[in-house]
């Protein structure tokens, strides 16, 4: 895992959700054109994110490239090439990889319950998360009860579209398929802590 005390809290994943039809759209004009910029500018002319305001569709785009950029190649073949949860899950693993407080909360929070069988999740096990870190980075304390209620909501949603939260809101054990098990044991297995029970594959698939 990255080492999550060197990396700041970003917190501007509260631009939307996973964009799984959109990244996959990126990744695969990425291919093509080979260097991200490049990708972001086309992406843009070519109306990959159908927003009437260019400052929204922007915005968007360069989140977009700011997650699949943590994605090694051949992650990024494996989610233009493969399945539908294999897309979700390499999404969800982007996510985490770009953001320190998604990861922190996945691995302690999600995983943890988890392991405890306690997979019931609420609005209130975020914001007593959110307090906790407050205590590693002040500016977490700044943010206003709008941005904090933004950022949770917009947080679930990632977790729902990533098939790691049910629509009732139970935390719901990984079935990552051989291929994505493969590409994050060939980087970091560590990272499989992102997924709630994912370690219990490793043995069924060596």
């Amino acid at each position: 895992m990255p080492n999550s005390r060197e990396q700041p809290y970003l917190m501007s994943f509260g631009t939307g959700g996973l964009y799984i039809n959109e990244s996959i759209a990126v990744a695969g004009l990425h291919d093509v054109v080979g260097d991200w910029n490049a990708t972001l500018g086309v992406a843009l002319e070519r109306g990959v994110f159908p927003v009437r305001k260019a400052s929204s569709a922007r915005r968007s785009v360069r989140e977009i490239v700011n997650r699949l950029k943590c994605l090694a190649p051949a992650e990024l073949t494996l989610l233009t090439e493969g399945e539908r949860n294999e897309q979700c899950a390499l999404l969800w693993l982007a996510t985490c990889r770009a953001y320190r407080f998604i990861r922190e909360f996945a691995v302690e929070v999600l995983s943890d319950r988890f392991l405890m069988l306690r997979t019931d999740l609420n609005y209130d096990d975020f914001d007593t998360f959110m307090s906790a870190k407050e205590e590693w980075s002040p500016k977490l304390a700044t943010l206003s009860a709008s941005t904090r209620a933004k950022l949770r909501a917009v947080l679930f949603r990632l977790m729902r579209e990533a098939e790691i939260l049910s629509q009732d809101n139970r935390i719901l054990g990984a079935m990552l398929s051989p291929r994505v098990l493969a590409v994050i044991q060939a980087g970091n297995p560590d990272e499989l802590g992102y997924f709630p029970g994912a370690e219990r594959q490793m043995g069924r698939n060596e």
